[in-house]
């Protein structure tokens, strides 16, 4: 039979057998660009001419600068963070920079390239569905299933799992640093207070601290550790299961504090199974060394992908 395009092709074969019933029924999804697809140059070489990118729109902001969606050669969408101006002088910037450069896992935002001419452009993957937190605010998160969630959580554990195993530290894990992509890939991103650890814990006094995501230890005494990224891990996984819910509803960050150094735990929300709930309360445990580590936690929850009964 002769056709005289694809697209009758395909229209046809909708409705016909290719084989034994065997028809076209939805599109091969394309995957994700490679970290080493965007150029062969960018391997070894991070800085990029500015006249590769272009701004098409403004999706958001950081840390340091407004975020954009972009091109690279007019072909490859992108997301470009153009820097506030001076900002590139600063400390925490250059460190944010060189520490994404050396991360690499299929849960880490990816690095592209920079362009170091004033303004500064970071040019990262672009992640189409924006942050974990609004996702789960709106409408298509609202209808995602227990299993699904579930996922989204181990996928951050699994990110985080690097990190640890790495070295490093966020210290600012929350949904609304999570970017997701198409088929609700999550990807750990925004590392403008990430460090490197060369002992147990780093210590430092910052002036502004997301204090309901915050460990007690880091709060009172500064002691940052892959264990206080666990409390905030626990705190990102009644984000996720309460599709967006603020942590301690009704609770100033000073409160927070003294009720949590008193014992006081978030209690179970409604739609939560009790195992799910009860990896919560590890990753909220007082004492550092007995919470779980990443390591566990992805196991807990690989364990748990398949259940759809809130009664787990």
């Amino acid at each position: 039979m002769m056709f005289q395009d694809i697209n009758t092709i395909v229209k046809y074969y909708e409705t016909k057998d290719l084989s034994t019933n065997l028809k076209l029924l939805q599109a091969c999804q394309r995957g994700e660009p490679n970290l080493r697809e965007l150029s062969y140059l960018t391997v070894d070489e991070w800085e990029r001419p500015r006249e590769e990118f272009t701004l098409v729109k403004k999706i958001g902001s950081g840390n340091f600068g407004e975020v954009y969606e972009g091109l690279w050669r007019n072909t490859m969408k992108v997301a470009i963070k153009v820097i506030k101006k001076d900002i590139t002088k600063d400390d925490d910037f250059q460190k944010e920079v060189k520490i994404m450069k050396q991360l690499n896992h299929k849960n880490i935002l990816k690095l592209y390239a920079v362009s170091s001419i004033d303004p500064y452009y970071i040019i990262t993957e672009l992640m189409a569905k924006g942050s974990l937190l609004d996702f789960l605010r709106g409408s298509e998160g609202r209808s995602l299933s227990l299993p699904e969630l579930i996922d989204m959580a181990a996928q951050v554990s699994e990110g985080m799992y690097y990190l640890e195993t790495s070295n490093f530290v966020h210290r600012d894990l929350a949904a609304r640093n999570i970017l997701l992509g198409e088929h609700n890939i999550c990807k750990v991103a925004d590392f403008g207070l990430a460090r490197v650890i060369k002992d147990e814990f780093y210590f430092s006094h910052e002036k502004i601290i997301p204090y309901k995501w915050t460990a007690p230890e880091a709060i009172s005494h500064g002691y940052y550790s892959v264990k206080s990224d666990i409390w905030s891990f626990g705190v990102v996984m009644y984000e996720i299961v309460t599709y967006g819910q603020i942590p301690y509803p009704g609770m100033s960050s000073s409160e927070v504090f003294s009720k949590i150094t008193s014992g006081y735990r978030m209690p179970r929300p409604q739609s939560c199974p009790d195992v799910l709930y009860q990896i919560m309360l590890q990753c909220w445990n007082i004492d550092v060394e007995d919470r779980p580590s990443f390591c566990e936690l992805r196991w807990y929850l690989d364990s748990h992908l398949n259940y759809e009964d809130a009664s787990l």
